[in-house]
């Protein structure tokens, strides 16, 4: 089976490793052997074994019947939704790992695929090398799905591990986040949650068959946060975690992405560094817990081939994925339910605190002065915001599950 790949990036390059040095066990399972044929890229490789296979108009590969399966990897939503679109229109399988092109026209692509009796695969999308996507399409379609909660971007988990272990400040997590290479250099993507929210609009559609607008979801990052806010974690025997959450609460859906303190007893409490992982709660099934590490060249390469082999396997068979067009309107974000942790500086009364906000937990924090915090029992978000807008002297607030 000829294949070609967009892209010869970390990951493009990772996918010809993979192909490459597992080419036997691969061709086992995939029941024949998958040769690349073309690599789309605007750059030549010099010195590179693949360079003879480098291609820059990608016409060449549109054009060549022999090319069944095609792999993008450039990322970004264009060109790739335009290349995507023209291979499956042309019969041509698509594998990728794009989650900006998938949270935007995956419904779009997926029936494309079907009208062209071909496939369109995204495992790689959503937490790297880690197998979510499929069982969210085949292993739990007997389960309606209650509960997604995801760990879904390493660099923030990174950061936010390292200001938990080491008391350090955002600025500096990020500049050693940036120096190891697990932040970009504009990292808005991550740490401001704009990636862990593409990937949670992912999971929400597939879960619930129909099309999440990613620009829809709540989402707040982690630029917020500092080291105190970690020393109050600690004395509550929690973590903060920057949680991807979609969740059917009997009436509607509502999605989020925003800091989360949780407790020991919370699956992801024990999720640190650079992996990722994602809870699914099931009608019938209950708990399942899937992780590993979310990113990485090789991990998502991975990912990404195992795709290829189930195009493969099924070239002229389309493997029906629930995911239409027709939009999901969101539960309103206001009437979802937490717990709350605030800061408050010291001249607020607890009297105050308690006469606004009923019975609270209150909490000081070893080497804080000027302040105390307190944790509110569950209620709505709109109720919170309410009786805090009629607090002086909030520091902040972070959301809690424990």
């Amino acid at each position: 089976m000829k294949i070609a790949v967009l892209g010869y990036g970390t990951v493009g390059s990772g996918v010809v490793e993979v192909l490459n040095v597992n080419r036997d066990s691969i061709a086992r399972r995939a029941g024949e052997v998958i040769d690349i044929k073309y690599v789309l890229d605007l750059r030549d490789f010099p010195g590179d074994p693949i360079q003879e296979k480098i291609v820059h108009d990608y016409h060449i590969i549109l054009n060549d019947d022999e090319v069944k399966v095609v792999v993008e990897v450039m990322g970004g939503v264009e060109p790739a939704f335009t290349f995507v679109s023209q291979a499956l229109a042309a019969g041509k399988n698509v594998a990728t790992s794009n989650k900006e092109l998938v949270a935007k026209h995956g419904a779009r692509l997926i029936e494309l695929a079907r009208e062209n009796s071909v496939n369109f695969m995204f495992e790689a999308s959503v937490g790297g090398g880690i197998p979510i996507i499929r069982p969210l399409i085949n292993s739990l379609s007997a389960d309606e799905i209650l509960e997604i909660d995801g760990i879904l971007n390493g660099t923030t988990n990174y950061m936010l591990t390292k200001m938990a272990e080491g008391g350090l400040d955002y600025e500096a997590v990020l500049k050693e986040a940036q120096e190891k290479g697990y932040a970009e250099r504009n990292p808005d993507a991550d740490v401001q949650g704009y990636d862990a929210c593409r990937k949670i609009a992912i999971l929400a559609s597939l879960a619930y068959g129909r099309q999440v607008d990613f620009e829809d979801i709540y989402t707040e990052g982690i630029t917020k946060l500092t080291p105190v806010d970690f020393l109050y974690a600690k004395k509550l025997g929690t973590v903060i975690k920057l949680l991807a959450v979609c969740r059917h609460d009997g009436e509607g859906v509502f999605a989020m992405v925003s800091p989360v303190m949780i407790g020991s007893g919370h699956p992801l409490y024990n999720v640190s560094d650079v992996f990722n992982a994602v809870f699914v709660n099931g009608n019938m099934l209950g708990d399942a817990m899937f992780y590993g590490r979310g990113a990485g060249k090789l991990p998502t390469a991975s990912a990404v081939v195992a795709d290829v082999v189930e195009e493969v396997k099924h070239v002229h068979t389309n493997v029906k994925i629930n995911w239409n067009k027709e939009k999901l309107q969101l539960s309103d974000m206001k009437e979802a339910f937490h717990r709350f942790f605030v800061r408050v500086l010291d001249h607020v009364s607890r009297d105050q605190v308690t006469e606004l906000f009923g019975p609270v937990d209150f909490v000081t924090a070893d080497g804080v002065e000027g302040e105390y915090g307190f944790v509110t029992q569950t209620m709505a978000e709109r109720i919170f915001d309410e009786k805090a807008g009629a607090l002086d002297g909030m520091l902040t607030r972070i959301r809690g599950n424990f």
